[in-house]
């Protein structure tokens, strides 16, 4: 695995790297399939249905159904899991989530799922990182004719940009990162960067993904709209699950629908579970990695 470290030039730096390993030349631009063995993951997948009750009154119902996703046809996607966040609750609240995150990649990286990293606007910094050259390597597609979609609005607004905390480091909407976090590792060998989705489709294509579970921040904005996320993904014809509890919203309870910050996000994976893609747990995910093994 690659070791990550900041050069003097504010990116990745592959000598460094190196050194890390012991010396000697980049390593191999291997493939996952080519380093671990297919497996199926099996996962319950949560979304929610509209239907009317037994006495004819229309109501929303959560369906839970397992799902069979083959390692080597699926990819783990994180969103925009930054060094840094203009929000000072952003940065707090993804904290607590990072050791779990890390946890989830590792574990599905060993069972052959495609690892990608999406820390968006940071692409400079991944420069000269294998895992980058990965993704340009891979030749590029047109995309297919987007799939019809419902698109109701969302259950919540941030329009100041959704800070719920006081004494945020810089001013809402400020770009102030400038990698995605170190606490997530990258491995040069077998993972992916990219923070466009035409790209990773020229990837996803080359390498036969069919299912892309996602994870990261956040879940009204980045999560659902970035071009590599839930919506162009779904519409793309990808079959993509969210990772419920690995994500969180910018909002704040003093915008409308005036709910906690828990509730919030709470109110948005409901809304991605009826109009977009089922849901799954960090859990989940783990446990089917392990029975896999067995």
């Amino acid at each position: 695995m690659l070791a990550m470290a900041d050069g003097g030039a504010g990116r990745y730096d592959a000598r460094e790297a190196r050194r890390g390993r012991g010396g000697g030349a980049e390593p191999e631009l291997r493939s996952p399939e080519m380093t671990s063995p297919a497996r199926t993951l099996t996962v319950p997948l949560r979304r929610r249905m509209s239907a009317k009750d037994a006495n004819g009154y229309m109501t929303w119902h959560v369906e839970e159904r397992p799902a069979a996703l083959s390692a080597e046809e699926t990819a783990l996607l994180l969103c925009d899991v930054w060094d840094q966040h203009w929000c000072r609750g952003a940065n707090e609240r993804l904290a607590v989530m990072l050791p779990r995150m890390n946890a989830v990649v590792r574990a599905l990286r060993d069972a052959g799922v495609l690892i990608v990293h999406a820390p968006s606007d940071t692409m400079a910094f991944y420069r000269d990182h294998p895992a980058r050259g990965r993704v340009l390597a891979a030749p590029a597609v047109e995309p297919p004719a987007e799939l019809p979609r419902e698109d109701p609005p969302p259950p919540i607004q941030a329009p100041g940009g959704g800070s719920d905390t006081d004494n945020d480091p810089a001013p809402p909407g400020a770009a102030v990162w400038t990698r995605q976090h170190p606490a997530i590792e990258i491995d040069g060998d077998r993972d992916a960067v990219s923070d466009d989705g035409r790209e990773l489709l020229g990837l996803y294509r080359r390498r036969g993904i069919r299912n892309i579970v996602i994870m990261g921040v956040h879940t009204n904005m980045c999560v659902l709209g970035r071009s590599f996320a839930v919506k162009q993904m779904v519409r793309w014809g990808f079959r993509v699950a969210l990772v419920r509890d690995l994500t969180d919203t910018m909002y704040t309870p003093a915008d409308p629908p005036y709910v906690s910050h828990a509730e919030g996000t709470a109110l948005v994976v409901e809304y991605i579970e009826k109009f977009w893609c089922p849901s799954v747990t960090s859990d989940a995910l783990l446990s089917a990695v392990n029975t896999a093994a067995d």
